[in-house]
């Protein structure tokens, strides 16, 4: 099982989530795919993948986020002893986007909502440090414009790591890792 975690100001429609789902449909796996729709308030947003994670925990749920997604993924792989998959993940969102309080905008959903102070302490709530290193498969990108990589290969230090030069936030690789993200997550993808 796969519960898929999109980033800041995406959805479920986003093209990484998309495209995982469809890679997985198409090998008869569609069942073993999940996505919540992420609120922007943190305590909102993991409310919401708790009651994923609560509906498919028998199945040994492997996360895959991606930014914002892969912070969430880390306070649950952390959480319950589950795997993660880290794509271009946010490691302090709480410093991170303190430069962007105001008006912000989904770029799925077309929803508006107002990044506060009170989202940046919820995102320092769910900061997690130390981690196991050995629950991780960390994808990451050098030319990734919005977060630095090397404070994802910093932190996640141990974890099975793949680093490709260039690229951008988007991780424009991603399609070549997915077998490697099923395998990782303990799926037979045929």
């Amino acid at each position: 099982m796969i519960i898929y975690l999109h980033g800041f100001i995406s959805a479920p429609a986003s093209k990484k989530a998309r495209m995982l789902q469809a890679y997985m449909q198409a090998r008869g796996l569609g069942h073993r795919f999940a996505c919540p729709a992420l609120p922007d308030a943190p305590q909102a947003a993991v409310a919401a993948i708790e009651a994923t994670y609560a509906r498919h925990a028998a199945e040994n749920p492997t996360f895959v986020g991606s930014s914002l997604g892969g912070f969430y993924a880390t306070w649950f792989a952390e959480q319950y002893q589950r795997r993660a998959v880290l794509i271009n993940p946010a490691i302090r969102p709480d410093l991170g986007l303190a430069a962007y309080l105001g008006p912000q905008r989904n770029l799925y959903t077309g929803e508006s909502f107002e990044l506060t102070r009170a989202h940046l302490a919820g995102w320092r709530a769910l900061v997690v440090d130390p981690i196991e290193p050995e629950r991780y498969l960390l994808l990451l990108e050098t030319g990734d414009e919005v977060l630095d990589w090397r404070e994802a290969a910093h932190k996640y230090e141990g974890a099975r790591t793949v680093i490709r030069a260039g690229g951008d936030h988007t991780l424009q690789s991603f399609p070549q890792h997915l077998p490697r993200i099923l395998a990782f997550a303990g799926i037979d993808a045929g």
